[in-house]
């Protein structure tokens, strides 16, 4: 079992940062990959970034390139999501997944967080 607790959301003007926290515990295997996935309202949801804990290798979608940075504390057992440039399009709730690979995919995750809301306005 994997155990994830986001934390960190809030509401900002649009051109703020946030800084997205994902608390990980249980099975190593299974959270070899932690992904931050995002879904708008009445949105689906997509992968925003990942990250492969054991060698730090992190992909981005291009939205996200340049404004958000993914990283990982592995001594406390978190990974984190900073948000600079928050346009309002980033709006939505936000969760931590984990997994065996890193996809884009929400199948390929087999754990998720309950989510943290993050609102952007203009």
């Amino acid at each position: 079992q994997v155990q994830l607790v986001e934390s960190g959301g809030g509401s900002v003007r649009a051109g703020g940062s946030l800084i997205l926290s994902c608390a990980t515990s249980g099975n190593t295997y299974a959270r070899n990959c932690v992904a931050w996935f995002r879904q708008a309202p009445g949105g689906e949801r997509e992968g925003v970034a990942s990250i492969y804990r054991a060698g730090g290798t992190t992909v981005y979608i291009d939205s996200a390139r340049g404004r958000f940075s993914i990283f990982q504390n592995k001594e406390k057992n978190s990974v984190y999501l900073q948000m600079d440039s928050l346009k309002p399009e980033d709006t939505g709730m936000y969760y931590c997944a984990a997994g065996g690979g890193c996809t884009r995919y929400t199948v390929d995750y087999s754990y998720w967080g309950r989510g943290t809301h993050v609102n952007v306005s203009s």
